[in-house]
């Protein structure tokens, strides 16, 4: 069955916008938003379990709707909205006429599986969504094992970072934990700590960056704080040649997880 949609003022879609715009609406109600035809294919492949669709049919018909949805269908919840609505419930003018309401998806630290050659990145008091949807995104097509944002100060799922992840915050491990939580982790895992940290006296690409490691990267406007400086393994810095000190901090993932899977000899 599906049920039409006319009105903004509808309660549903008075609250999916707030859904879209509160972190604390989707963190009480264990949902995010996705929106795009390409996340939610990749949500769909990490079996996210989705509950409800909105579709326009000014923008896709019902029968491409089915066939980017598949099998699961069936536990859907439908809504065909008019134009008007899909407007207000939307926030990009590209997403392909679907917007999908599914459950948040939780995974533990324990849910991680290192095995002899896991690259996985830390990520500690993340503030921006978009940047933690970037690294999701280098993370995948890295084959990195998994992110561990630790202390976070931005919702993992929030619209912006799906959106700068193009779904791929799904398609890697993603586990949020506070700092000390993080750190036993690794230790009682062996895995090597490497801190990326501006006073570090070595270049990243002169350390040895093979085995179970942790890249560990702190926030764009502060850094690593103590507790990771002191602890850690091995620092390390990207060289900065110009006046500028430091990358944006997923460039400097993308620069340090391609040269730790260089060093495995990685070749497609």
């Amino acid at each position: 069955m599906i049920t039409k949609i006319t009105s903004v003022k509808n309660k549903l879609i008075k609250n999916l916008v707030l859904l879209h715009s509160k972190s604390r609406a989707r963190r009480e109600q264990g949902l995010i938003i996705i929106e795009g035809i390409k996340e939610i294919q990749l949500a769909l492949m990490t079996n996210i379990e989705i509950q409800q669709l909105y579709y326009c049919v000014d923008i896709i018909t019902k029968d491409e709707v089915d066939n980017i949805i598949g099998e699961t269908s069936s536990l859907i919840e439908y809504f065909e909205v008019s134009k008007e609505v899909y407007n207000k419930i939307s926030y990009r003018e590209s997403t392909g006429g679907i917007v999908v309401v599914a459950r948040t998806p939780i995974k533990s630290l324990n849910e991680l599986k290192p095995a002899n050659n896991s690259i996985f990145v830390v990520l500690e008091s993340v503030e921006k969504p978009g940047n933690l949807g970037a690294i999701a995104r280098i993370a995948d097509g890295a084959g990195v094992s998994g992110i561990i944002v630790s202390d976070p100060r931005a919702d993992v799922f929030n619209p912006n970072s799906i959106r700068a992840s193009l779904g791929c915050v799904f398609t890697t491990d993603i586990v949020v934990a506070d700092t000390q939580q993080t750190i036993d982790w690794l230790k009682m895992n062996n895995i090597k700590i490497c801190a990326a940290e501006l006073n570090a006296s070595e270049k990243y690409h002169n350390l040895n960056l093979r085995g179970k490691i942790a890249l560990v990267f702190g926030t764009e406007a502060t850094g690593l704080t103590e507790k990771w400086i002191k602890l850690a393994d091995q620092r390390l810095k990207i060289p900065m040649l110009g006046q500028i000190d430091s990358l944006n901090v997923s460039a400097s993932v993308a620069v340090v997880v391609y040269e730790a899977m260089r060093q495995r000899n990685f070749v497609v």
